[in-house]
């Protein structure tokens, strides 16, 4: 059970109507964390910007294996499976190109290499060790493409928190939890929103 009052788009804000117009036409409806953002007419302006950006950069499938990474990393079932439904409907991912991206992989080498490094970025909190940047180097990213996978990661990790803090009900089909290895560390539980 949700944690606040997500507001019908009819009930929120003037200030966001504008985009949660926006949102309503390009995905046919306006998804719960939006409404949640749109509470704060600063806080979904700041998101939506950040979001058009960053849309411009890397390719849509390196962007859609990384929201998966990093939803992975901080937990977030919300998001897991808002971005498993729209990286299988619109990237054209498969069920095998989802379960990796979750796992921080790819089958792409460019894109294993970003998608390694944004699950580094957010579950070492930036502290990255400094093979972590010379692999996603090595793989042909440069400077600014690291400033893009980081900024991505903290947008993706934007939303997490937000599902996460408000136990954000699903508005798309819930994900499994990936079976998890020693390696993984102490289990991390998916929220089921």
């Amino acid at each position: 059970m949700s944690r606040i009052d997500i507001p019908e788009p009819k009930d929120a804000p003037a200030e966001s109507q504008r985009i949660l117009g926006a949102v309503a036409g390009s995905l046919g409806q306006v998804p719960s964390v939006i409404r949640i953002l749109s509470l704060s007419p600063n806080a979904l302006e700041g998101f939506a910007s950040l979001q058009g950006a960053l849309a411009k950069t890397l390719s849509a499938r390196t962007r859609h294996h990384i929201s998966l990474a990093v939803s992975e990393v901080n937990g977030c079932g919300y998001c897991l499976s808002a971005h498993s439904h729209f990286g299988s409907t619109h990237g054209k991912l498969s069920p095998d190109d989802i379960r990796r991206a979750r796992s921080g992989s790819s089958d792409d080498p460019k894109e294993d290499a970003a998608v390694r490094f944004a699950k580094a970025v957010v579950a070492t909190r930036g502290k990255v060790e400094a093979k972590a940047l010379a692999d996603v180097r090595a793989a042909g990213f440069s400077d600014a493409n690291i400033v893009e996978i980081i900024a991505l990661s903290a947008q993706f990790s934007l939303t997490n928190l937000i599902n996460n803090v408000f136990d954000t009900p699903l508005d798309f089909p819930a994900v499994e939890a990936l079976p998890q290895t020693a390696a993984d560390g102490p289990p991390r539980p998916v929220a089921a929103g």
